[in-house]
Formats: structure tokens, C-alpha cells, sequence
């Protein structure tokens, strides 16, 4: 025998306050939503009804009751019996007519929120000529329908909800609390809302500003608007519509750096009921440098109308309000580059993130975001003017390390250390073949060293071959160059190949037996690179060590040349560096001081 199934109000009222919804603030909105429907379907055939919703909080009422009066349709008895006693019922709610596209309410749970801060709910309501219902809801799930008698008649149409807070809810019904949550919700809805005498709503949003308004006032009428609401005085302003979401709005361009890792909220809007203050998605990724202001009438909300629906359209929304902050910023490239300069000293990040995969942010990036390079700060359109090749440095250790020397060999490179640098600079050739960019290897260095003649070269041999005694414990290359300057004694060099051998070598150290077999195996595939140190024979330091006569004194020499070249070049120091520096110190102050007898 089929039976139907018995619902529990007390579990389904503690899944909505802990799981559905995120506060018990929403009961306000959930009231203004129901009220502002039931205007707008009374105006549908009467677009002369009055459209007033009249709150009256505890401190009015005098009975500790929260009143909210609506000037809507109102409902018939069958009416309260389908609509108001039946638990997601949202079909029988269609063929009454609450569910047309102008309508806010979509789920047909709204009165249920009342039982976060409320023990009993009753409705007063008529609708045309017929008489006045009654409907008391319990939060036990009783509920009680019964006509009002002669003298509870409303005189006109309409619907009046009265709430019995529970005890432990008193805070959220007082007048101070509601009237900010009437003002918060229902700001630009367009019926008017009153929290006593006093009104909650301002009248239309912001952006839709009546015709023959000018750009600059549209504009300071916006930037008011953020200083107001949003708490800061925007960079500037990007207008918004998007027709097949029925959104409009405004985007505020941030006047300070933000954390491209974190979420920005944005504060949306559904037929000018307000959704939330932390809408997520409705910006791609990379526009974290502006906050959004919009309305909606397409954009679905999720069952707690307390964020936005992830569907086809968002996401088409999302694309479209991404192209529109793109063709913002190649507008501002074009008219006002000192203004966009400004702005990529603030929001560079989001803007480089963007050229990674557009190209004509990429372009804007080559063209006006100035990069740090060993001949001083440029643009990549300017230096590959200047220099044909862009030659970079992949990382900011790596252009310290081989910077000041490079310049000094007339060889110019770009610092791609910074976020998203090298990915920029990789990728120009894709969209413009005519872009040769080549990434700083030592071995660029090396080849641009003068090398000795073969007589000097024989002639020094014996230190060569000495400093290299001293340095082949830590696995160094030593090798003896002219170079500029003459004024750095030696530089240390390590190929990607060799730092790779390196990494490969500590890990081996650190690994079990199976992966330390597989560490050999991937070590012995190839003969092994190992960093160079060059000293530089212009040197006048590097030429007396050379002269020196005793072995030893040269190995001492050489070391602490070596841990100079360290520090210097910004290279991380390990524990066989540092005592190696301690101990070609100490070696050199004991030969510089001679024993006392």
C-alpha cells in the first residue's frame, strides 16, 4: 500500500538555518521577495495598484511581533492551501503565475526561512473580492487555515505576514537590525520599502542614470558609489552590459595591489533584490583587479539565493565581462598611456596574466610594461628595438649572478625572474615570427672571454693545474680567462646541465636504495658538466696569485677566490663552501701573521 511520506518542519527548518542558508539575516529577504512579487503580479492587470511594502518591527508593533504588509495580489484559500502548506510545491506555484520571468522567486521555500527567528508565522491576505484567509504555520509543521472574521477583514488586497520570535531570535527582529537588512536587500528594488516611516529604498541602481546625463557625471555619481558601499575610491569605472544575461552594472578598477590568489567577491544583484556581497566566477581569473557592481535578470541563483548558479550562460557572462575589461584596457593604451602606466604599476599582475594566453594583451604588455635589464629599465618593444635579440635571464639569482658581467661584454639581457616574465617572453614569437628571443646560458659568457696565448697559457699551467688541486674536491672546473671587468677577480658559472647534475647528486644523497639505483642510472646517461669557476687573468690580484711559488699558498688563494665569486654572484652556499671559506681564511691569517718565537 503506497503511503506519503511524513515531514519533519523542526529537521527541515535546522537543514535550512545550517546547511541552505548562511544566516538568519535572509528571513528579510526572503519577506521583500515574496511582497515584491506579489506586487508585481497585481500590477500586471493593474499597473495603477499601489507598490508599498510597510515593515513594522517589535518596537512598533508593542506586542513583540514583527508585521511586513505587502500591497500585492494577495491569495485566495485554495491558493494559501497549495502554496503556503506544501513543501516545494513549485509546479502548483507555476499555474498560479509566480513564476514568470518577472518574477523573483524560484523555489517556493521563502516562508520557511521565517522559522529561523520566528516559533509561529501567520498570513493575513486577500486577494480581489474574495474574503480575507488566515494561515498559521507552527514550527512543529501544524499549520491552521481559517477565514477572518468580519472585523480582521483588509480592506483592500494585499498580504500582511506577522512572526512570534522565538527566544533565542529576539536580536534579529528589533528595528535598528531590520531596517539595515530592508536597506541592505532591498536598496534598489523597485517598489517602495518602509521599515516604519522610514524608506530603505533608493531608487534606481546607480549605473542607470537617467537619459541626458553626462559621461563625467554618470562617472562621479559611480566613483560616489564606491567611496559609499564599497569602501574605497576606484582607479576608475568600466560600464557593463551583458543583453542575453539582462545584466548591467558597473566593474570598479582597484586603486591598490590585491593578492591574485584570493577570491574576489563581487556584489550582484537579481531583478534588483540583492544575491550577495561575495558573488565568486562572475570574473575570469586573471581581472582579480576589479570588483563588480550588477544586475541580473537571466542569472539563475542557487536554492539559497545566496550565490550564483554555475551554467552555460554564467559562463558566457563571464567571457563577455572579461572582454569588456580587456577592451577597456587597450582603450586606455590608446588614449591615455600615462594613465595605464599608472595602472600597471598597480595591477601588472593581472594584466600579464591575462597576455599569457591573449594577444593583444600581449602586445600591450611588450609595448608599455618596463622590464628590468642590465642596461636599465625598458619596455621588450624598445629593448628588441635596440638589441634585435631579446636575450633573458630565466630567474632574478640568475640575472644577479650574470648581469653586471654580461654588460660588460656588450651583451644585453632582460630580467624574466618576475611573475610571468619568462612565459611572456617565450611566447612572443608565436604571434610575431619576426621576435627572436634566446634564454642566458653561461656558456654565452665563456665564449665572449679572451683566451690566453698559447705562451702565457703554457707558462701558467703549473697554477692551473695547482688550482685545480684545490678546488676538485667540490667538484669545480677551473679554468683561466681575460675578461671584463678587470676589476672582478673571478666569476663562478653553472650551466643548467651542471646544476642539474648537482640536484641529481643531493637527492642521490637523500634517496633509499631503489630510487638512489635509478638516480645512478639517470647520472651515468651522460658525461657530467660540472660549474666552472673563471678566473680572470686581467685581474691584478689573479695575476700575482699566479706568480706564487708555493703550492699550497696558491690553494689557499684560490679557495678564498672562489668563496668571494660565491657571495658576488648570489649562489646558495653549502656546507662544503662554508668550510671551505672558513678554512682558506683562517689558512691566509696564518700566513699573513708569522708565529711569535
Amino acid at each position: 500500500m503506497d503511503r506519503a511520506f511524513q515531514v519533519d518542519l523542526r529537521g527541515v527548518v535546522d537543514l535550512l538555518s545550517h546547511h541552505l542558508y548562511g544566516s538568519p539575516r535572509v528571513y528579510v529577504r526572503e519577506l521583500l521577495q515574496n511582497a515584491v512579487d506579489a506586487i508585481t503580479a497585481r500590477r500586471a492587470t493593474d499597473p495603477g495598484a499601489p507598490a508599498v511594502v510597510r515593515i513594522e518591527p517589535p518596537e512598533l508593533t508593542g506586542d513583540g511581533t514583527l508585521r511586513v504588509h505587502d500591497t500585492g495580489i494577495g491569495l485566495t484559500e485554495s491558493q494559501v492551501h497549495e502554496l503556503l502548506a506544501t513543501i516545494g510545491r513549485s509546479s502548483k506555484r507555476d499555474e498560479l503565475g509566480f513564476a514568470r520571468h518577472e518574477f523573483l522567486g524560484q523555489f517556493g521555500i521563502g516562508l520557511l526561512s521565517c522559522f529561523l527567528v520566528a516559533d509561529e508565522v501567520r498570513v493575513r491576505t486577500r486577494h480581489g473580492d474574495e474574503p480575507t484567509v488566515l494561515w498559521t504555520g507552527f514550527a512543529d509543521g501544524r499549520y491552521r487555515v481559517e477565514l477572518a472574521a468580519v472585523d480582521a477583514q483588509r480592506a483592500e488586497p494585499g498580504t500582511s505576514v506577522t512572526l512570534v520570535p522565538r527566544r533565542d531570535a529576539d536580536q534579529w527582529l528589533t528595528r535598528p537590525t531590520v531596517t539595515e537588512l530592508a536597506r541592505l536587500f532591498g536598496s534598489l528594488l523597485p517598489v517602495k520599502v518602509l521599515v516604519g516611516e522610514v524608506e530603505t529604498t533608493t531608487g534606481p541602481p546607480p549605473w542607470s542614470a537617467p537619459a541626458g546625463t553626462s559621461p563625467s557625471d554618470r562617472r562621479e555619481n559611480l566613483v560616489r558609489y564606491a567611496r559609499e558601499v564599497l569602501d574605497f575610491t576606484p582607479f576608475d569605472v568600466v560600464p557593463l552590459s551583458v543583453p542575453e544575461a539582462g545584466l548591467t552594472g558597473a566593474a570598479f578598477v582597484l586603486p591598490t595591489p590585491v593578492n591574485p590568489a584570493a577570491r574576489a567577491g563581487h556584489r550582484v544583484y537579481l531583478k534588483r533584490m540583492l544575491l550577495t556581497e561575495g558573488a565568486e566566477g562572475l570574473l575570469p581569473d586573471w581581472a582579480f583587479f576589479a570588483r563588480c557592481v550588477v544586475d541580473s535578470t537571466e542569472l539563475r541563483p542557487t536554492a539559497s539565493r545566496e550565490a550564483l548558479y554555475e551554467d552555460s550562460l554564467l559562463e558566457a557572462t563571464r567571457e563577455a565581462l572579461g572582454d569588456q575589461l580587456r577592451g577597456w584596457l587597450v582603450r586606455l593604451a590608446g588614449s591615455a598611456p600615462r594613465r595605464l602606466a599608472e595602472f600597471l604599476q598597480v595591477h601588472h599582475l593581472g594584466v600579464k596574466a591575462l597576455a599569457l594566453h591573449d594577444d593583444e594583451m600581449l602586445r600591450l604588455v611588450e609595448r608599455w610594461w618596463p622590464m628590468e635589464t642590465n642596461t636599465g629599465q625598458t619596455t621588450l618593444a624598445e629593448f628588441r628595438e635596440r638589441h634585435g635579440l631579446i636575450r633573458y635571464a630565466a630567474s632574478i639569482d640568475e640575472f644577479r649572478q650574470l648581469a653586471g658581467v654580461a654588460a660588460a661584454q656588450d651583451l644585453p639581457v632582460v630580467n624574466a625572474g618576475y611573475t610571468y616574465d619568462t612565459e611572456i617572453i617565450e611566447r612572443l614569437p608565436t604571434v610575431d615570427r619576426s621576435v627572436l628571443v634566446e634564454r642566458l646560458e653561461p656558456n654565452d659568457l665563456t665564449t665572449r672571454f679572451d683566451a690566453l696565448d698559447p705562451g702565457a697559457e703554457l707558462a701558467l699551467r703549473p697554477f692551473v693545474v695547482a688550482a685545480q688541486r684545490a678546488l676538485d674536491r667540490l667538484g669545480v672546473e677551473v679554468v683561466l680567462r681575460s675578461y671584463a671587468p678587470a676589476s672582478l677577480p673571478a666569476l663562478y658559472l653553472v650551466s643548467r646541465s651542471a646544476a642539474f647534475e648537482e640536484q641529481l647528486r643531493a637527492t642521490r644523497e637523500r634517496a633509499d636504495e631503489t630510487w638512489a639505483g635509478v638516480l645512478d642510472a639517470l647520472a651515468a646517461s651522460g658525461p657530467a658538466e660540472r660549474p666552472q669557476l673563471v678566473l680572470n687573468h686581467r685581474n691584478p690580484l689573479v695575476r700575482r696569485v699566479s706568480a706564487l711559488g708555493d703550492p699550497a699558498l696558491v690553494g689557499l688563494a684560490v679557495e678564498a677566490l672562489y668563496g668571494q665569486a660565491l657571495l658576488l654572484g648570489y649562489h646558495p652556499i653549502r656546507p662544503a663552501d662554508a668550510a671551505l671559506l672558513n678554512s682558506s681564511f683562517l689558512g691566509l691569517l696564518g700566513r699573513a701573521v708569522p708565529e711569535q718565537e
